[in-house]
């Protein structure tokens, strides 16, 4: 019996519910694979986050990680909740203006933006560029130039802060690709280079060590390095940050063995921690920004698969194969994450066996689970994988020419597509005919 699903997840037959909605209900109406948002539980996470901040008396600003899973109707939730958000790319920031987010409480991030992007934040008065580089520094300052136009900025630091976490996920070290580095003089030559500039409007500090972290030392160790630097910048440079943005990364349950804090236990210790570090500076009280994304979608989501094929091999686990795999969810297959998943007729049914949760790719490694615990299952049968609504569908791929899932919203027992299911047509609507000369 799964732990994760509670009395008030399943309706009077034993099913799921998802945002007040049969799981068997959906996966009949819009068919499998499927991905499914309880979109109350994005507004409950999102309005805990401000709650925490409220209590503590700070000006603040939650900025949801939208690269965790964008869409329209994803940042209109988003806006209807007052939070922010950050955008990582073109696309992002082009989708976000469809939903008609306002800009000025978006921020831009990356370690490569192209001069069409930049032009592009600049022209729809994205709230803040998060400054990554020196060549990025130049390439603004050209744009700045060219629209005659000015812009608030951050600087991102890379803190030397390695969070306990997957390699592929960690960004806060020395080595990383993100950021300006403190120990060589970086960050302080990219101050200087900025306060020098009359187009940007320095507005605070960044810094981000990772993701699907549990550990609250880390939150507050980065909260102290920004701390220390915005200090030591006032007192060399008298430059004053009025913002401190410590990204995010806290950690959700996955699995059983995972026992993280709530996310908003993590802002309060990060909260705390800042004010207790500023008190001997001439800081004042800089306003905390943090930007979560897992810790928004990931709880709220799921994915529905229909059971297929079964291969039992004598002495070994028993492979029960899905209509999806790797092409709505890479994160097993590309850095062994892991899931939960229950049978949506009865979440809470005894177990009977483990199994090799397999998907329908054409790879050996297209596992979404190697050892899931099930009761008895047969062709037929709707699955759903817990937790899946951050960095799943914004991962999808076309892999062996499949169709990407649909995606479903569900709130307060009604449901509505946000995301059509991919055609066969759609696989080849950009494709253009070869004519040999």
């Amino acid at each position: 019996m799964n732990e994760q699903i509670t009395a008030d997840q399943l309706n009077e037959a034993g099913h799921l519910l998802i945002g007040g909605c049969d799981a068997i209900d959906l996966a009949h109406e819009y068919q499998t694979p499927l991905v499914v948002y309880d979109v109350s539980q994005i507004r409950q996470q999102i309005r805990a986050f401000k709650r925490v901040f409220e209590e503590n008396d700070v000006s603040y600003a939650v900025s949801y990680a939208s690269k965790a899973f964008a869409a329209v109707a994803m940042y209109q939730v988003v806006n209807q909740e007052g939070a922010y958000i950050d955008v990582v790319s073109g696309g992002e920031m082009y989708t976000a203006i469809q939903a008609g987010f306002p800009m000025e409480r978006a921020s831009f991030h990356g370690n490569n933006k192209s001069y069409d992007e930049l032009v592009m934040a600049v022209k729809h008065h994205v709230g803040v560029i998060v400054i990554d580089n020196f060549h990025e520094i130049d390439l603004l300052s050209q744009v700045l130039n060219e629209l005659d136009a000015k812009t608030k900025v951050m600087i991102r630091i890379t803190p030397g802060i390695s969070a306990h976490t997957n390699k592929y996920i960690q960004t806060g070290q020395v080595d990383s690709k993100f950021g300006f580095d403190l120990a060589s003089g970086q960050a302080d030559e990219a101050l200087q280079k900025v306060l020098a500039n009359p187009r940007m409007d320095l507005i605070g500090l960044h810094a981000h060590i990772g993701s699907q972290i549990f550990e609250v030392a880390g939150f507050e160790g980065v909260a102290n390095k920004l701390v220390e630097v915005a200090d030591h910048w006032q007192k060399k440079f008298g430059y004053q940050a009025k913002v401190i943005n410590v990204g995010g990364g806290f950690g959700i349950r996955y699995v059983k063995d995972d026992q993280p804090l709530r996310p908003e236990q993590f802002v309060d210790a990060i909260i705390k921690a800042i004010k207790k570090a500023v008190q001997p500076t001439n800081l004042g009280k800089p306003a905390i920004w943090i930007e979560p994304g897992r810790s928004i979608v990931g709880p709220a989501g799921y994915n529905l698969y229909t059971v297929g094929s079964r291969k039992d091999l004598p002495g070994l686990k028993s492979y029960v194969t899905v209509d999806g795999g790797m092409g709505d969810n890479i994160r097993p297959a590309l850095y062994q994450a892991k899931y939960e998943t229950v049978l949506v007729s009865d979440p809470q049914a005894p177990f009977t066996e483990h199994v090799r949760l397999a998907g329908k790719y054409c790879e050996s490694g297209d596992i979404l689970c190697q050892d899931q615990a099930l009761p008895k299952t047969k062709p037929g049968d709707v699955l759903a994988m817990l937790d899946t609504g951050a960095y799943g569908y914004s991962m999808a791929s076309n892999y062996n020419r499949n169709p990407r899932p649909a995606v479903v919203f569900a709130e307060n027992g009604h449901s509505q597509v946000v995301i059509k299911r991919e055609t066969f047509a759609d696989l080849t609507h950009l494709d253009q005919p070869y004519e040999q000369n």
